[in-house]
């Protein structure tokens, strides 16, 4: 009886055995990702309805196609574990940039990207002491880089988009008289700035004479692009000298400029804004404050700047084993900047897009040549 018993649990432990070889673990599992990248804002981070949110578009678009997830992400992003995506934000001031991106080159990241032009030194610092990980940064320029370099300058021609919707404020303003805030005074913003004069010039004479565009930059530091009550403060002198057309190239402080824009319409004045870098017209309207939603209603257009774009090629091309050094323009030809048009806006516009997009051909085919600094607008031709 003892033999039957025992003979009948090893066979009971050996069956056992062999279903548990059969059975998944039910811990967790965990694998490593075939790519990192790695993304720095500038000052403004997450929420500043531009540059930034941009960038971080981009994210999401390579998290979706290449089955990744983005690091400690509130929105939780994930798609997979095929590429580890991460962004940091830099510290008021933006003075621990340079740490930030090599604590990510630290980390083992691939592809790291700075966002702005405040990058340029601190990515050549740490391009050098870590030459197997690319890096990529948005509007700056370095020289004496080649296909080779383990960095690559993605710049975008932010004069020819400004330029359409500089049009567009010339053939909508019914007062003559518009206006341009921009963030840090700088030879970049001062591209968006002449772009948009030489459009509103290009299609409407009456302002061409002095003190009929009027501009101003909110500072001289980065501080400048998360100023909103400097951004309030300026377009509302514009308005009150009757401009009723604000263009903004100021990041976060354009928030300043959409309050001030609404505020003089609740006053009784036809007055617009048009925004930069995102579709800010639908970011506000897809809130969910009304008043946002409301604010909304008051912008006519915004000049995308692709940058969503640019991180996501740029992230393909690594890994697709197509990487290359050196420096990449995104302009009208490859749609990397432009205007934009949704539901809620295109009935503003809509009457002038056909004369737009005849600019915007002409400027691809080179038959305008967009100037790039207030020297060049002085011998810009105008029809």
């Amino acid at each position: 009886m003892k033999k039957f018993t025992v003979g009948i649990l090893v066979a009971l432990l050996a069956v056992s055995l062999v279903l548990s070889g059969c059975t998944q673990p039910s811990g967790p599992t965990t694998t490593e990702p075939k790519y990192k990248i790695g993304l720095v804002f500038d000052i403004g981070g997450r929420g500043d309805h531009s540059f930034n949110d941009s960038a971080y578009n981009g994210l999401v678009r390579l998290a979706e196609e290449f089955e990744g997830y983005i690091k400690d992400d509130p929105d939780n992003v994930n798609y997979g574990t095929e590429v580890e995506l991460k962004y940091l934000e830099p510290k008021e001031g933006g003075q621990d940039r340079e740490q930030l991106l090599r604590t990510l080159a630290e980390e083992g990241y691939d592809l790291i990207f700075g966002i702005g032009f405040m990058f340029t030194d601190p990515m050549i610092n740490v391009a050098k002491d870590f030459p197997d990980t690319k890096f990529a940064i948005v509007d700056g320029t370095i020289d004496g880089l080649d296909e080779q370099s383990n960095i690559v300058c993605l710049n975008f021609k932010q004069n020819e988009g400004s330029f359409l919707v500089g049009a567009i404020a010339g053939l909508k303003t019914q007062t003559n008289k518009v206006g341009f805030v921009g963030g840090m005074q700088s030879t970049l913003i001062e591209q968006f700035e002449v772009g948009y004069k030489a459009g509103a010039m290009y299609v409407n004479p009456n302002l061409r004479e002095a003190g009929n565009i009027l501009s101003q930059y909110i500072g001289t530091t980065g501080d400048a692009f998360k100023d909103p009550a400097r951004g309030t403060e300026i377009a509302s002198t514009f308005l009150n000298q009757d401009a009723d057309v604000i263009y903004h190239a100021s990041g976060a402080s354009g928030a300043g400029v959409f309050q001030a824009v609404y505020d003089a319409f609740k006053n009784g004045k036809d007055v617009w804004a048009i925004g930069v870098d995102s579709d800010q017209g639908l970011v506000y309207k897809s809130s969910d404050d009304p008043e946002q939603q409301a604010m909304g209603d008051r912008i006519m257009t915004s000049m995308l700047k692709r940058v969503d774009t640019s991180v996501y090629l740029t992230g393909k091309d690594l890994m697709e084993g197509q990487w290359k050094g050196g420096y990449r323009d995104f302009g009208l030809d490859v749609d990397g900047v432009g205007y934009a048009v949704n539901d809620y806006n295109r009935s503003l516009i809509e009457d002038v897009m056909p004369q737009v997009d005849e600019l915007k051909q002409k400027i691809i085919n080179g038959e305008i040549v967009v100037p790039t600094n207030n020297e060049e607008l002085q011998t810009f031709q105008l029809p």
